[in-house]
């Protein structure tokens, strides 16, 4: 260890400053939302199996919504520009803006250079937990996905129905693609119903039990139309075991509802960012 300075203390206690702070940032319009949602008519579900993963899609101005049905159960949730697949969830950027759990009137940022909402998180029945005592809380966007490379890099293993598989394999069902093309368009995820932090001596990225029980939901806003993925993860909660098949596990519901267009009001699809894309020349 390096030698501690006289003025440790001092530097040590310099107050911190937010990042990206967010006054100015256009607040969702979650009243005409829940307004539009009362209304709206189921068109669509997808149940995801326990250790795969499942695709779905949801046009603009629709709501989905995703349930823990049978047993406690996270999610690894992925999100792409249904007509643009380059344009997809980028969790760095809605994690600096938002922060590293989200939670009602929070929204999944996209990737450069379109940075506008994907979605809105308008329910979410696990609001309640906070931050625990160990700094742990839900949906998280701080985790990439569990995923073989680092399982094989740690262990030597081949474990196949890791997140990261499992959302290769439905993108590459969905699109028809094989799954080297596949696997570079899924990206790093919200670990849906998922209950994580950083320990206090190392800062370790932990995981613990989730809070979810059977009837819990998390409800999303599409603000553009939409391709998502979610993998009901091999972890089951969380609770101990990660990529294998040890930990119980349970299905995934995501149902699509339409609404009264007329219910939205004003609301249109936001525009990509407005950053002229010179770069300085």
């Amino acid at each position: 260890m390096s030698t501690i300075p006289n003025d440790a203390k001092t530097r040590r206690a310099v107050a911190p400053v937010i990042c990206y702070p967010t006054d100015t940032l256009p607040k969702p319009d979650l009243k005409t939302y829940r307004a539009a949602r009362l209304e709206a008519h189921k068109s669509g579900e997808v149940v995801v199996a326990p250790r795969e993963a499942g695709c779905f899609t949801v046009p603009a101005g629709h709501f989905f919504r995703i349930t823990s049905v049978e047993g406690p159960q996270v999610g690894d949730f992925n999100l792409w520009n249904a007509n643009d697949l380059s344009e997809r969830f980028y969790s760095g950027k809605t994690r600096a803006l938002h922060g590293s759990h989200l939670n009602t009137g929070d929204r999944m940022w996209s990737s450069f250079p379109y940075l506008r909402p994907m979605a809105t998180i308008i329910e979410d029945t696990l609001d309640w937990y906070g931050i625990d005592d160990f700094g742990g809380a839900v949906h998280d966007v701080i985790g990439t996905r569990c995923d073989p490379y680092t399982g094989n890099l740690l262990d030597g293993s081949h474990y196949h129905h890791c997140c990261h598989s499992n959302l290769t394999r439905a993108v590459a069902d969905h699109l028809g693609i094989a799954l080297t093309e596949a696997e570079p368009l899924v990206h790093d995820v919200m670990n849906v119903f998922m209950c994580t932090g950083f320990t206090r001596d190392t800062g370790q990225y932990f995981m613990k039990a989730s809070p979810v029980r059977p009837g819990d939901y998390i409800e999303f806003f599409a603000e553009i139309d939409l391709l998502g993925a979610l993998s009901a993860c091999p972890g089951g909660d969380c609770s101990a075991e990660h990529s294998n098949d040890a930990a119980p596990c349970f299905p995934l519901l995501v149902e699509i509802f339409a609404p009264q267009k007329e219910k939205l009001g004003a609301w249109q699809s936001p525009a990509p960012n407005r950053y002229d894309g010179s770069h300085g020349r």
